[in-house]
């Protein structure tokens, strides 16, 4: 079944998400194609099967883990559609959002969410990989916040650095697909 799901994903972001087209990436760097992960994430469809998937994924490479999170806004539906069906699964993992920067007032934290006990092991979750950037500094952020890290799981992984600089860091990257998925072997 998870292999049909993992395909119809596929078929949405190839439909939805992504084109082909000159485009500066968050990065800084030029590509000859965009995925824009969030035209399929907040689709209902889209939610749910982004959300089962990446769940049996976390539940094989971090089985530990309880909680799930990422760098807005591109992780925010991905974090909440696996809490969701996690929820469903009977193995609920709470959901966090990590600001780009502090509150600017209040308690001044990075992590919004429930509050999450130190040491509790966490996942981070990002749309698509470039460099490693986005999802690095969110497991920086929660690193500082004493969670522990688990991993950072990917939609995307676009085969440009980013695992390497994941794995410089002592964190595995994990990806649904990558860039061969949408443009062949090229």
């Amino acid at each position: 079944m998870l292999s049909v799901d993992r395909e119809r994903l596929l078929e949405l972001l190839r439909t939805h998400s992504f084109e082909r087209r000159q485009v500066t990436l968050a990065s800084g760097r030029t590509s000859n194609f965009y995925i824009d992960c969030k035209r399929t994430t907040l689709r209902a469809e889209g939610h749910w099967l982004v959300g089962r998937l990446l769940l049996e994924r976390i539940l094989r490479e971090a089985p530990e883990a309880r909680a799930v999170g990422g760098l807005t806004l591109g992780a925010d539906p991905i974090a909440s559609a696996v809490s969701m069906a996690s929820w469903m699964a009977a193995h609920p993992l709470e959901a966090f959002i990590v600001r780009k920067e502090a509150k600017g007032h209040g308690t001044k934290r990075w992590i919004e969410g429930p509050a999450l006990p130190a040491g509790l092991p966490v996942v981070i979750v990002e749309d698509v990989v470039t460099t490693g950037g986005s999802g690095l500094l969110a497991a920086e952020k929660a690193k500082e916040a004493g969670l522990q890290v688990l991993g950072i799981f990917a939609l995307v992984d676009r085969l440009e650095g980013g695992r390497e600089a994941v794995e410089a860091q002592g964190l595995r990257l994990h990806a649904l697909f990558d860039r061969k998925d949408f443009m062949g072997e090229e």
